[in-house]
């Protein structure tokens, strides 16, 4: 009977042996998956200057800016509903509160910091903001287009299409190289290639991106458009019309 004990004791001993082994081989393992996994992440977070270059979201909402005209309506203080207009430096003046700073504020954070400055004055103030005079979407193309200038940006405008509107390609313009300028912040734009001439002749418009108000197309010069018309004659010493 005892000698039966003692063997059932080293069986229970080896048992717990075994368990807290694989309990540590458990444990090292899944530390070694969070390290794993904390080097993934590492590696394939973008660093601040890549993230700051991409292309801003497809619907940006628009920010207020100088000459900008907006209605203030309270809805239990109508004594301080007013229209305001953006100065040049970005600030409005503000009925019963005074110069307010809100250039490059989207709408609804001019809403919120019109009720943090009337809370100074105001209990629980419900204000709403309407736009009345502001600076239209717009976008510009410039280079090798048949009307270079600044146009209006009505609906979703594609590269393609603002081409269209500024024109069309000019005979010295190079299609393939079509750049597109897209202000990304206050430090960064972005410059993308697009190659206009592969898109239209395979019938593949996946690539066509859509515009953003403030938006730059540029179309260079072919490489033949930058030929001189006149050469010299080295025999002669003079200057001769190219042949069309």
């Amino acid at each position: 009977m005892t000698k039966t004990r003692f063997v059932l004791r080293l069986f229970l001993a080896a048992l717990t042996t075994a368990s807290l082994s694989a309990a540590a081989q458990v444990a090292e393992n899944s530390g070694a998956s969070t390290v794993a996994r904390a080097v993934v992440s590492e590696k394939t977070s973008p660093a601040p200057t890549q993230t700051a270059a991409k292309f801003q979201e497809r619907r940006p909402r628009y920010k207020i800016a100088a000459g900008d005209t907006f209605e203030v309506n309270f809805e239990l203080s109508p004594e301080f509903n007013q229209t305001v207009t953006v100065q040049p430096d970005g600030f409005i003046t503000l009925r019963g509160i005074g110069d307010v700073h809100v250039a490059g504020e989207k709408v609804p954070e001019l809403t919120d910091t019109l009720r943090q400055s009337y809370a100074k004055i105001l209990n629980d103030p419900q204000i709403s903001v309407v736009l009345k005079d502001f600076e239209k979407p717009y976008f510009v193309a410039d280079g090798q287009v048949g009307k270079p200038g600044k146009y209006e940006l009505r609906g979703e405008t594609t590269v393609t299409q603002a081409i269209a509107v500024a024109g069309g390609f000019t005979d010295s313009s190079k299609h393939s190289q079509v750049l597109l300028f897209r202000r990304v912040d206050d430090q960064w734009t972005e410059a993308r290639i697009f190659n206009v001439k592969k898109m239209e002749k395979s019938g593949k418009l996946t690539e066509d991106a859509v515009l953003h108000p403030g938006d730059m197309l540029f179309v260079p010069k072919n490489t033949f458009s930058k030929i001189q018309k006149f050469i010299p004659n080295a025999s002669v010493g003079s200057y001769i019309p190219l042949q069309p």
